[in-house]
């Protein structure tokens, strides 16, 4: 397996790829040393997020382990997660320290 996608945290629900991909194409991330795949649902350009689970309208995006934002539709594992299905969500950064 050739690794195509950065995940950062093992909590992260989007890994990063690092090449464009075609549907169908795998992409290919390590987590935790195991060695995953998802298989793409749409054509996603370099360095853009792909799913790696199922998510839920509302449920938050976890990126660096942190919240990036929150998904405004349901998105199946393989679907491009872009500016197009996030949103940004408030946050209380004096709590998070």
């Amino acid at each position: 397996m050739s690794v195509n996608a950065i995940m950062l945290r093992p909590i992260d629900t989007v890994v990063t790829i690092v090449s464009d991909v075609v549907k169908g194409d795998a992409v290919n991330y390590t987590k935790d040393g195991e060695e995953c795949s998802v298989v793409a649902l749409e054509d996603i350009p370099a360095f853009h997020k792909i799913a790696i689970k199922n998510l839920k309208s509302g449920e938050h995006i976890i990126k660096y382990g942190q919240i990036i934002g929150g998904l405004v539709e349901d998105a199946p594992a393989g679907c491009w997660i872009s500016h197009k299905n996030i949103i940004s969500l408030p946050r209380n950064y004096d709590d998070e320290l």
